[in-house]
């Protein structure tokens, strides 16, 4: 029978290492989650028919929402390295309230999208924005033309063949896999917010010091990890979309 036990510093190291080893698996498991997604987007697109969204203005925002809630977090795990724990919860407070812009901005973001006739699930002919501008619709790689109510390939100069029956078929794939995309995020951005308000908490009650604050670093790492993370899905959606 195994009597031994361990010191605090020992004890502090082990919780250290455990919380590294949980939050690196949750980081892998989520990166795999979202490889697998777009790359069934990239696949969906090589398929025929595909609609070019522009994105919405307030995704923007909540880009601008998320980094600088990573520098608040980061501001607040340094606070906590150096022993200014004063500086921790208003540092933690910053970053929820900005978590929260991020959140209202992606319902605005879609409800601009639904404006525009771009649905969850939806069919290509409901799009209403402006053509060119709002959205594109894209057959094999190539962008059609629209003429006179009727869309047209590029190649096909002499109009003379219409497409709008093909379309007419179509389902808005592009459409639900952005809905998916955003969502999924923010599903797992709804935990970090979950996890700043235990955080926040935890500030308040003194439970963080120089010493002890693996519970603060797992969430930091977190939140940095959903802010890289959306910052990769804009840029996919931007280039790729």
């Amino acid at each position: 029978m195994n009597t031994a036990t361990f010191s605090p510093a020992e004890e502090l190291q082990r919780k250290v290492r455990t919380r590294k080893l949980v939050t690196y698996l949750i980081v892998f498991a989520i990166v795999m989650f979202f490889a697998g997604l777009t790359s069934a987007y990239v696949v969906s697109m090589s398929s025929g028919y595909w609609v070019d969204i522009t994105l919405p203005r307030a995704f923007y925002v909540s880009t601008g929402a998320i980094l600088l809630s990573s520098v608040c977090v980061q501001l607040a795990l340094m606070a906590a390295r150096s022993g200014g724990m004063r500086r921790v919860a208003p540092l933690l407070v910053g970053t929820l309230l900005l978590g929260g812009v991020f959140t209202w901005s992606q319902f605005k973001g879609w409800g601009e999208l639904v404006a525009k006739g771009q649905y969850t699930v939806g069919r290509m002919v409901q799009a209403t924005g402006e053509y060119g501008k709002d959205y594109t619709i894209l057959r094999q790689g190539e962008p059609l033309v629209l003429e006179g109510g009727s869309f047209y390939a590029a190649s096909d100069e002499s109009r003379s063949k219409p497409l709008n029956a093909e379309i007419d078929e179509q389902k808005n794939t592009a459409s639900s896999y952005l809905y998916v995309l955003t969502a999924a995020h923010l599903a797992h951005l709804v935990f970090g917010l979950l996890s700043l308000v235990v955080m926040v908490a935890m500030a308040l009650l003194g439970r963080y010091s120089k010493e002890d604050h693996a519970g603060l670093w797992a969430g930091t790492v977190y939140w940095h990890f959903l802010g890289g993370l959306w910052v990769y899905l804009l840029l996919f959606l931007l280039f790729v979309h």
